[in-house]
């Protein structure tokens, strides 16, 4: 059910915007009521980024799976293969996503949001990898995520042309130096 009505909240936002699309109309559509709507989703963002913050524990499983020795830098990147897996295995719906956020400014904060969810998971499996406390995880995190969105950023732009794979080696590598 919240796969469906994400799909048609999708839609209706890339046709209309996310400010011109009202929930009544994505429950209409959907064929529920307004307070069902509110039962599966929190905002009428959250429609379409629920599935962001459920990323979270995949990535957190992909960095612990990793070497313990492996420098954390490396096992970050390699931890969001999970995402790129996804992202290649659906590349139009994958750039029809992040076209929506492009086009709709009141949904880049919420998908931070929800990003910053992976951070809480991430943040402590790199901090036991480092000898130093704070800041460094919270800073190794912070950039690598930066260097994912970055290298979305780019292959949106691009017309989902090119290896998001790449793409995320070259952020990453750039912040690396």
């Amino acid at each position: 059910m919240r796969a469906e009505v994400s799909t048609v909240a999708a839609r209706l936002f890339a046709e209309q915007g996310c400010d011109n699309t009202t929930v009544e109309q994505i429950a209409a559509e959907a064929g529920l009521s307004r307070t069902t709507f509110f039962r599966y989703f929190g905002t009428k963002q959250d429609v379409v980024l629920t599935w962001v913050a459920d990323l979270g524990p995949g990535l957190a499983a992909a960095f612990a799976a990793r070497p313990a020795t492996e420098d954390p830098w490396l096992s970050l990147r390699r931890a969001f293969d999970v995402i790129t897996a996804i992202n290649a295995a659906e590349p139009e719906k994958s750039l029809a996503f992040y076209r929506m956020l492009d086009c709709n400014p009141t949904m880049l904060p919420r998908h931070r949001d929800k990003q910053d969810g992976w951070a809480e998971l991430l943040v402590p499996l790199v901090a036991a990898r480092l000898p130093e406390p704070e800041p460094g995880p919270q800073a190794l995190v912070t950039a690598a995520m930066a260097c994912f969105n970055a290298a979305m950023k780019t292959w949106v732009a691009g017309d989902g042309t090119g290896s998001r794979d790449e793409l995320l080696d070259r952020a990453m590598a750039a912040v690396r130096g």
